[in-house]
């Protein structure tokens, strides 16, 4: 990371944070279609993996590499998540019906919920998720069980990014950057955990 420069007002951290809100202001300008969300959160994720790589974190390389990338898998994943999260909104729906085992079914609902939730979000932070969403998704599903603590640090991401959104709706529109940022670092974690075993 580079030092502060004479006559620079900020140091490259907050240079940093400037970009993660600009990268997520794209971020959920790209997920307004929703189908294009797992392609979307997947591009942030690369472009922020790349501050540690020296390239540049802008929204314009968030463009490009979105660009580049919007193919029928991308497309897939992204109905695939949208039909989950319907499925769930209406069991949680039947759930609160009043039918019986409800209470039960609720608590059931939520915990695969989560999990399924953690899983598609560490595989949107793995950067197979550029090529290939199955490779992404399987080494997703095996660091959420192997690294049980990363999967927490996700559930607290998601539950901080809502909590943002809900207290001040214009922040819904930039939280998704330092969502992206969360699932990255937890990912980089991961990475470097394994790499030193």
């Amino acid at each position: 990371m580079r030092t502060q420069e004479a006559g620079e007002v900020f140091g490259p951290r907050m240079t940093l944070f400037a970009d993660v809100l600009s990268v997520g202001l794209a971020t959920s300008v790209a997920c307004l279609p929703l189908v294009t969300a797992p392609a979307a959160l997947s591009t942030a994720c690369a472009v922020l993996r790349g501050a540690g790589q020296d390239r540049p974190v802008t929204a314009g390389r968030y463009v490009v590499l979105l660009r580049q990338r919007l193919r029928a898998g991308d497309v897939l994943a992204g109905a695939v998540a949208l039909a989950g999260l319907l499925l769930f909104a209406a069991d949680l729906a039947l759930a609160g019906a009043g039918l019986p085992g409800a209470p039960l079914f609720a608590v059931t609902a939520a915990v695969i919920g989560a999990c399924a939730a953690v899983v598609g979000l560490r595989a949107c932070a793995r950067p197979e998720s550029l090529t290939d969403w199955r490779a992404a998704v399987r080494g997703a599903a095996r660091d959420a069980v192997a690294d049980v603590g990363g999967s927490g640090l996700v559930l607290l991401a998601v539950a901080t990014a809502g909590l943002c959104a809900w207290m001040l709706l214009p922040l819904a529109f930039l939280a998704p950057g330092p969502l992206a940022l969360a699932l990255t670092a937890v990912d980089v974690r991961r990475s470097a955990a394994v790499s030193l075993q």
